[in-house]
C-alpha cells in the first residue's frame, strides 16, 4: 500500500527525515512552496511540516487539494493561515513547550554575553591584548529585568533571571498570575529596566513594538534581547540606537530579514549575534520530533491530535 505524502519546507535532521520517511513519502522543500515548485494538486500532498517562520499561504493550501494536516514544527505558526486551513479543512498543529526550557537559557546567555562583553573580549585576548580589557562591565546580580511577554517562555526566563538576583517586572495585555510586576506599557517597562527581552508572539499587533520611543526609554544603560521574532523590533531604529550608543547594547537570536545580516549590525561591537537557534538543542529537538510525529501518526489512524490550532 503507497504511503501517505508528507512535504517538508524547512530544514531539518537526519534522525527527523528518517523518522518521518517510516510513516510518510517525504519530498522536502526547504522554503516552501513557490512559482517553481512542483505540481502539487497532481503529487497529492496529504500533510505539511513547516514553522511559524516559514509558514503556508491560502494560495498554498489550495494547491493541495488532498492536504489533511499542517504540523508546525516548534511552537511559532504565525505565517500558517489558520483561517485558509479550516475554511479547506485542514488540521493545524504546533508543538507548544517542546523548546522553553532551550530558549530561556539561550535568553540568560545573551544577557551575559552582552553585558560583559564576552565575545568582545574573546576576541582582543586572542590579539594580544590584557590589561586594557578587564575593565569592569555590568552583571545581572541586582540588575532589573522586563519582559515583553510572559508566555511559557517569559516565565522560564523570569524564573532563572531570579535565581540571579534580578527583580522582574513583565507587560502583557493582562495580568498574569504572578508575584512580578505588571506594566501594561511598554515604554513604561522599559523605563523601568536594564534588561528588556522580547519574548512575545509575533503578529501584526506586535510588529515593530520595539522602536524608537522604547529604545530610548531603556536608554545609555539598558541592553535589548529578542529570543522572539525579528519583526516585533524596529531594526532601522535599534541599528541607530547601538550606533549613537543610545543604549548599552543588545543580544539578537532573530532579526528581520534573517538569514541576511544588515552590514550595519555586523559591523557593531556592542551587538551579540547568534542564527535564529534559542530553540536548538539535542532535548529540544527530541521532544519536536516526537511532538510532530504523535500528530503524524494519530492523522493517519484518525485519533484525535494534540496542540491543535484548526
Amino acid at each position: 500500500m503507497k504511503q501517505p505524502t508528507l512535504l517538508v519546507t524547512i530544514p531539518v535532521s537526519d534522525t527527523c527525515l528518517s523518522e518521518l520517511s517510516s510513516l510518510y513519502d517525504v519530498i522536502t522543500l526547504p522554503g516552501g512552496p513557490g512559482s517553481g515548485s512542483p505540481e502539487f494538486d497532481k503529487i497529492g500532498i496529504d500533510a505539511v511540516l513547516t514553522n511559524g517562520s516559514t509558514g503556508l499561504s491560502s494560495g498554498d493550501m489550495a494547491r493541495m487539494p488532498n492536504l489533511k494536516l499542517i504540523c508546525a514544527y516548534g511552537a511559532g505558526y504565525e505565517n500558517i493561515d489558520i483561517d485558509a486551513a479550516r475554511r479547506q479543512g485542514v488540521h493545524v498543529t504546533h508543538a507548544p513547550n517542546t523548546n522553553m526550557e532551550t530558549v530561556a537559557d539561550h535568553a540568560l546567555a545573551l544577557m551575559l554575553a552582552v553585558s560583559r562583553e564576552i565575545c568582545v573580549r574573546d576576541r582582543a585576548l586572542r590579539d594580544g591584548a590584557w590589561a586594557s580589557i578587564r575593565s569592569a562591565r555590568p552583571t545581572l546580580s541586582g540588575a532589573r529585568l522586563g519582559i515583553i511577554g510572559l508566555g511559557n517562555i517569559g516565565k522560564a526566563i523570569a524564573r532563572r533571571a531570579e535565581a540571579f538576583g534580578m527583580s522582574i517586572a513583565y507587560t502583557t495585555r493582562s495580568k498574569v498570575d504572578v508575584s512580578w510586576q505588571h506594566y501594561y506599557d511598554v515604554t513604561a517597562l522599559a523605563t523601568n529596566s536594564d534588561f528588556l527581552v522580547v519574548s512575545c508572539p509575533s503578529d501584526p499587533s506586535t510588529r515593530h513594538l520595539v522602536g524608537e520611543p522604547v529604545l530610548e526609554a531603556l536608554g545609555r544603560g539598558g541592553f535589548l534581547i529578542n529570543i522572539s521574532r525579528g519583526m516585533v523590533v524596529d531594526t532601522q531604529a535599534l541599528m541607530a540606537a547601538l550606533e549613537n550608543n543610545r543604549i548599552a547594547g543588545a543580544g539578537l537570536d532573530v532579526f528581520e530579514g534573517e538569514p541576511i545580516l544588515p552590514e550595519r549590525l555586523r559591523r557593531l561591537d556592542n551587538v551579540v549575534l547568534t542564527p535564529h537557534m534559542a530553540g536548538r538543542s539535542p532535548a529540544s529537538e527530541r521532544a519536536q520530533i516526537d511532538a510532530v510525529m504523535h500528530n503524524l501518526r494519530s492523522c493517519l489512524a484518525g485519533r484525535p491530535l494534540t496542540a491543535q490550532l484548526a
